[in-house]
């Protein structure tokens, strides 16, 4: 009798991933260099950013322009092959990040674009791309050129069969290369066109509103199988043993895209970049481990921030400001306007499309064929700047977060009542109220790609930084309006991720967030100490204020020189003065990217130069190191949160030591390991600085993940812990599985304020429980805080009895 054929071997999901950037200054070979620290670390998999062919020069990868090869600049596959086996020799997985969404829109590297744009829509590449053919009157726009067309001839010349501008190369359609040039402009399958036309011209979709990223219609068969061969491939020969998605929310059906993943890469341990607002779910029928881990970050950071500090701070905000720097209003009132700003104005061209699209709709319907376009347009912009999440998926989802409430008040854009009637029907389009086809689904699917860019661009690149009260809180995924979680929640949050995802990925650092941890938790610390931070900050604007030819940008600019000063506590140069004009310019009032003002932008780089670079650093190294000790508390309280609660954690590369970055590109810089520091800290030497502390720390729970598996996997338990007495909320305890204890230090300042620990004790459950952060201890039943925190302000127990010992 024949036996049936034996299921695949899958290989086993994370215990902790490691995140290296990739790029040129660090390629495949570094990243190989790098294997034996980072197994000796303990984790189990490294996280490699994208691997696919790039723009070349590109730090990130996420400018892809050619899915069929591995990048040559970091080694190309042989280069990968070879990480893929040293690092399996060593007992590592790769999981690798891939893009799906966009390509580079550089026709001269990207092969498929290049062939639409000789070939127009005939063109068997021309099903890759989202273009609206008929909205450019058979052309697609090209917004390249550095001025208006016709200041830019010059500039242009024929060179055989190509269209070359500057560094720029275009194709030529069959038979026009010898015409003359304005009429060979005339006869391509695209128009080029001045830059600034992309807000309402555009006629392709690209990524949020960058025009440089071409978007991929990967809900196509054939061309999901020519963007994902290489990547099975690769996951096939088991090179790569897990995925990351990035921006899955920019798909016109993300469900169908990850089930077709799915059953591709034969079941792979896959997370998604998912951000998730407060309250918000991750769609349950997504066949993937969970999200990215920005969901947990933002757990993490509220638990170590205090309530009644930051509302103190956001008092003194308001009045150092004069007022909230967005004309008045709190985080709500900053994001509509954000919102309206970026709908209006970065997306113009997406939302006329929607509008043609619904007009379509409405013509194909005798009674709805009276709905004006503008009346449309308005109501898809006010029904898209009311949604508090990134995006609906179906009619039924629709439903569920376009309210009556968010149709009632979008019908008061409206004078006249009976206008407002269009909110219903676009409304009833998006809800499946008028049925279900192609072109209704369409419509829904282009309306949720436009509301997720329209909420990144809005809250994460816009009011995030408008609304500057509390820096820390601005982060990804984060809700700056409420920045404090409670124990309480927090153990809620972490018992729904280990019933529900307990292989999701989780992260405190990444190449997205625009402070990295322990810059966060520099921040967070003022909220313990509202009254010193306003005295810094009087003290320090004072003497900046009485130097010679010194002038200060707004106040709120100023706000938020100072806190990201103090978050570093010493001399920061080049680094902090490139992100604060980052930060004026994504905040768009007074200077931007596209409307820079140099005159505001010379303020805001002398003050800086004069200020925090100035002689006042003295001033602000000496206030940190003040805070330093609590600053300790929380960088290494969130770091064993990271480690130890359920779910897959993502180390950031560096962050297993001290790591203080700011939003990119000052966080991509190349990786640097440092071994011997790892050796010290395993041979217990990690308590001369807080790098040395925190590698001992997170090798040591690492340890424990490689070790013993099950007590954090998908089989794992989680147990809240409470202590009693006065200085309870300050404690931070849960075990896993019965086999770890965790217990961290919560608001240490405000805890040493208060007089300490005193009695406050924990009970630990039944057994002997001994430190695996300082060998020797051992504890059992009812245990003072005071002497569980005596040595550190985080303490690591494994129960004796379960561990071997």
């Amino acid at each position: 009798m024949t036996s049936a054929p034996a299921e695949p071997v899958l290989p086993v999901p994370p215990t902790a991933t490691y995140r290296l950037q990739l790029q040129p200054a660090f390629p495949f070979a570094a990243a190989e260099a790098a294997v034996p620290y980072l197994a000796a670390l303990g984790v189990s998999h490294l996280h490699l950013s994208p691997v696919l062919e790039a723009v070349p020069g590109s730090t990130h990868g996420y400018d892809v322009v050619d899915h069929a090869r591995v990048r040559d600049e970091l080694g190309g596959e042989e280069g990968l092959r070879s990480l893929a086996r040293t690092a399996r020799a060593h007992g590592l997985g790769l999981v690798v990040d891939i893009v799906p969404n966009h390509m580079a829109a550089l026709s001269r590297l990207n092969r498929p674009l290049w062939e639409t744009l000789r070939e127009g829509p005939g063109s068997p590449y021309a099903r890759w791309f989202d273009i609206d053919w008929e909205a450019g009157d058979g052309q697609v726009l090209l917004p390249v050129l550095g001025h208006r067309v016709g200041d830019e001839l010059s500039a242009l010349r024929v060179d055989g069969d190509v269209l070359r501008y500057h560094e720029h190369a275009f194709p030529l359609r069959k038979g026009t290369e010898d015409l003359p040039l304005p009429a060979l402009l005339d006869a391509q399958w695209y128009r080029l066109g001045w830059w600034r036309l992309a807000r309402t011209e555009l006629n392709y979709r690209r990524f949020f509103t960058i025009s440089e990223l071409i978007a991929v219609r990967v809900e196509d068969p054939e061309v999901f199988d020519a963007t994902h061969a290489k990547i099975v491939e690769l996951v096939r020969d088991g090179v790569v043993d897990g995925l990351r998605i990035d921006h899955p929310d920019g798909l016109a059906d993300p469900g169908g895209y990850l089930q077709r993943l799915h059953e591709a890469s034969g079941g792979r341990w896959t997370v998604v970049e998912k951000i998730l607002t407060d309250g918000e779910r991750l769609p349950a029928s997504w066949p993937v481990a969970g999200t990215t881990g920005y969901d947990a970050l933002r757990q993490i950071d509220g638990l170590f921030t205090d309530p009644a500090g930051a509302g103190e701070l956001l008092g003194q905000y308001r009045r150092f400001a004069g007022q909230p720097a967005d004309r008045g209003g709190e985080w709500e009132a900053t994001v509509r306007r954000a919102s309206y700003k970026v709908v209006t104005h970065e997306l113009a061209t997406e939302v006329d499309r929607l509008t043609r699209a619904c007009h379509r709709l409405c013509a194909a319907d005798p009674a709805l064929r009276d709905h004006a376009p503008w009346a449309l347009r308005t109501a898809i912009r006010e029904l898209m700047v009311r949604l508090t999440v990134y995006r609906p998926y179906g009619a039924g989802d629709a439903a569920r977060v376009l309210t009556e409430r968010a149709a009632r008040e979008a019908k008061g854009a409206f004078a006249v009542p009976e206008e407002a009637a269009a909110v219903d029907v676009v409304r009833d389009f998006l809800t499946g109220g008028y049925g279900h086809g192609p072109d209704q689904d369409g419509f829904r699917a282009r309306f949720g790609q436009t509301a997720s860019a329209l909420h990144a661009k809005s809250v994460e690149d816009t009011a995030f930084y408008r609304y500057t009260p509390l820096l820390s809180a601005t982060e990804v995924g984060g809700n700056p309006g409420s920045p404090s979680v409670t124990p309480e929640d927090f153990h809620a949050f972490c018992a729904r991720v280990q019933r529900d995802w307990p292989l999701t990925g989780t992260a405190l650092s990444t190449h997205d967030t625009k402070r990295s941890a322990d810059l966060r938790a520099g921040i967070a610390v003022l909220t313990e100490c509202p009254g010193r931070w306003a005295a810094l900050l009087a003290d320090v604007t004072a003497g900046t204020a009485g130097l010679a030819g010194v002038r200060a940008p707004d106040p709120q600019a100023v706000w938020v020189v100072w806190q990201t000063a103090v978050a570093f506590g010493f001399p920061s140069g080049e680094r902090l003065r490139e992100a604060l004009l980052k930060q004026v310019r994504e905040a768009g009032l007074h200077t931007s990217w596209t409307e820079q003002d140099p005159a505001y932008e010379r303020l805001v780089t002398e003050y800086v130069e004069a200020g925090p670079n100035g002689p006042s650093l003295y001033t602000v190294a000496e206030f940190a190191s003040a805070l330093a000790p609590h600053v300790r508390a929380t960088v290494l309280g969130a770091a064993l949160l990271h480690l130890t609660m359920p779910g897959v954690p993502d180390l950031y590369q560096g962050t297993e030591r001290e790591y203080r970055a700011l939003v990119d590109p000052d966080n991509r810089r190349p990786a640097r390991f440092v071994p011997k520091l790892l050796e010290e800290a395993r041979e217990g030497a990690g308590r001369r600085d807080l790098s040395a502390e925190k590698t001992a720390l997170t090798a040591a729970a690492l340890e424990l993940r490689r070790q013993r598996p099950e007590v954090f996997g998908d089989a794992a338990t989680y147990e809240p812990l409470y202590a009693s007495g006065t200085a309870a909320g300050h404690c931070v305890a849960y075990a896993r599985s019965g086999s770890v204890l965790v217990a961290v230090t919560r608001l240490s300042l405000r805890l040493e304020e208060s007089g300490g620990w005193g009695e406050t004790a924990l009970e630990l459950p039944a057994g002997v429980w001994s430190d695996v952060l300082t060998p020797g201890r051992e504890f059992t039943g009812g245990v003072r805080l005071a002497d569980l925190f005596s040595e550190q302000p985080v303490v690591l127990l494994r129960h004796a009895s379960r561990t071997g010992e």
